[in-house]
């Protein structure tokens, strides 16, 4: 007769649970709604719990760790305010297709629906952003819903799922109910449908592959690269997924986005033959669907998916495939193209990628295009480089070579504050890498409070801001639309200098380009990271366009 386990309270069970999931780090800001997990975390000496400064930087962090490790990213994170602050990590993830765990405190369920201090229904909330979200109501089953949201973060099109947990149940004793590590669930490929899309492909005059989306792994990556190196074919890649194939390889032909490559465009418009592994062709990519044709677009769509529900949502595909990448990829190394393929296409599209992201001169002392192209022969190829959102990341977009797979960490979702948190995360996953993170000054602001967690961590990595004292991209809008009719763009800024060394990290302020290189010098030597500010001018709004220019 077996010996019943002896019981544990409920915040014990789900820390042993996640332990068991492979979960060894989690980013998040305590809160006494979850303080039975916490105090459940402490018999797992391995375990690092990173206290962020607030929950929307801890909810970034957790999910660049994710794209990263392509590990599930924990995120926890108190009741209410808490809650609130964390949305806009999950938005980041949910469009990025990022696998990522938020474990929420709630009131007990004794307390549900009373409006409880603090208290919000986090199905309502979050059932726009998360792929699935539970609440684990009894002790007994804390197991079942956490091997459930390991599963569903990571089957299909990957994403993140939510688990509240009421403060009685996490206090209630009970057993544990043990359970293996989640299965990932990738859908395999429709042999007869590869088939019959591939028969379509090779037969192309003028094919072109893009490349995105959340689902890629280093083996998918260097099994394309390989492909299309060997056939011919050039590599688009979609906006923010431009390390899917390093960008000095001959077959990547740029990526599709905010300034694309008009020589890249025209090759998409007039490309007889589209295959396109895990991108969604959202928005951006497609330029507010203007690229393509809608909803039958005027090329033979090829379209490979992880999520089947996406396939067939904008565009109607000539071949909706629902893969995974990495499988497909793996079968695709069987397919050659036909012999009257003209495969000199690729290297044609390479050097106009090249001739585009050659940089340009502005108006201003400071050359940020000449600065990004620099930062190839300063930094090993592996460097992560992030970003978050506005007009600045448009220099590093185009004039920056990305290295290959998990060397660009930025918002799909254009979610501003993100660049300096997941450059934190990138140094704790990755503390032997340079990571540099490229913010704009209104940018840095919305997170610049993680400092503090680089410094407690010893997590430092480059900070370059491009300071124009303005949100450039709404600027840039309303100079555009409602000419010298501007307001509520303008803003005030600390002395970003002085507000690195509060940190112990050195600071350096650059008004000139060549004061840029011995700068960036001393960040590399630097044990403590650094923080260049780059002070540019604010008309140069953009590389194409001074802000004097703009306007109807």
């Amino acid at each position: 007769m077996e010996t019943p386990s002896k019981q544990i309270n409920g915040g014990q069970i789900l820390a042993n649970a996640l332990v068991r999931q492979g979960v060894d780090l989690a980013f998040g800001v305590p809160g006494e709604s979850f303080l039975p997990l916490l105090n459940g975390l402490v018999d797992h000496p391995n375990f690092r719990f990173i206290t962020c400064r607030q929950e929307g930087g801890a909810a970034y962090m957790s999910e660049a760790y994710a794209k990263l490790t392509g590990q599930p990213g924990v995120l926890m994170v108190t009741r209410g305010p808490g809650a609130s602050n964390a949305m806009i990590g999950m938005h980041t993830a949910y469009q990025d297709a990022t696998p990522m765990l938020l474990l929420v405190g709630q009131v007990g369920t004794d307390m549900v629906e009373r409006d409880a201090f603090q208290e919000i229904d986090y199905r309502r909330m979050y059932s726009e952003c998360a792929k699935w979200v539970g609440s684990i109501d009894r002790v007994d089953r804390i197991d079942e819903f956490v091997s459930h949201a390991f599963h569903v973060a990571q089957a299909g099109r990957k994403g993140p799922v939510v688990l509240a947990l009421p403060e009685d149940v996490l206090y209630m004793a009970g057993q544990e109910n043990p359970v293996k590590k989640a299965h990932i669930v990738q859908p395999g490929l429709d042999t007869k449908q590869f088939d019959l899309a591939m028969k379509a492909f090779t037969l192309a005059k003028r094919p072109m592959i893009i490349t995105g989306g959340g689902n890629w792994n280093s083996k998918a990556c260097e099994d394309l690269r390989i492909w299309a190196n060997r056939e011919g074919v050039p590599i688009a890649t979609s906006f923010r997924s431009q390390d899917v194939i390093d960008n000095l390889d001959p077959a990547f032909a740029g990526d599709l986005g905010i300034g694309a490559n008009p020589a890249l465009v025209k090759r998409i418009e007039q490309a007889d033959t589209l295959l396109v592994i895990g991108e969604r062709l959202g928005e951006m990519t497609t330029a507010g669907y203007t690229l393509l044709s809608l909803p039958q677009t005027q090329n033979i769509l090829i379209q490979v998916l992880s999520g089947p529900e996406d396939l067939g949502r904008v565009y109607r595909p000539d071949f909706a495939i629902n893969c995974s990448p990495e499988n497909f990829c793996a079968v695709l190394m069987n397919v050659k193209m036909s012999d009257q393929y003209d495969r000199a296409a690729m290297n044609a599209a390479h050097s106009e990628y090249l001739a585009f992201s050659s940089p340009v001169t502005v108006p201003g002392d400071l050359q940020l295009a000449h600065i990004m192209s620099s930062l190839p022969n300063l930094i090993p190829r592996d460097a992560i480089v992030t970003n978050g959102a506005g007009n600045f990341a448009t220099w590093v977009h185009r004039f920056y070579p990305y290295g290959a797979h998990k060397t660009q960490l930025a918002p799909a979702n254009g979610s501003m504050g993100y660049g300096l948190p997941a450059a934190i995360a990138a140094k704790i996953t990755n503390p032997e890498k340079v990571v540099i993170a490229v913010c704009g000054d209104g940018d840095f602001m919305m997170n610049c409070q993680e400092l503090a967690t680089a410094a407690r961590y010893d997590a430092f990595p480059i900070v370059l801001v491009v300071n124009n004292n303005m949100l450039g991209t709404i600027r840039m809008h309303q100079e555009r639309e409602f000419k010298k009719r501007v307001m509520a763009t303008d803003l005030t800024n600390p002395d970003f200098v002085k507000f690195a060394d509060s940190f112990g990290m050195p600071g350096f302020r650059v008004t000139k380009t060549e004061e840029f290189a011995p700068a960036f010098a001393q960040a590399l030597a630097s044990k403590k990271g650094a923080l260049i500010e780059l002070v540019l001018d604010q008309e140069v709004i953009s590389p194409s366009k001074l802000l004097s220019q703009l306007g109807k």
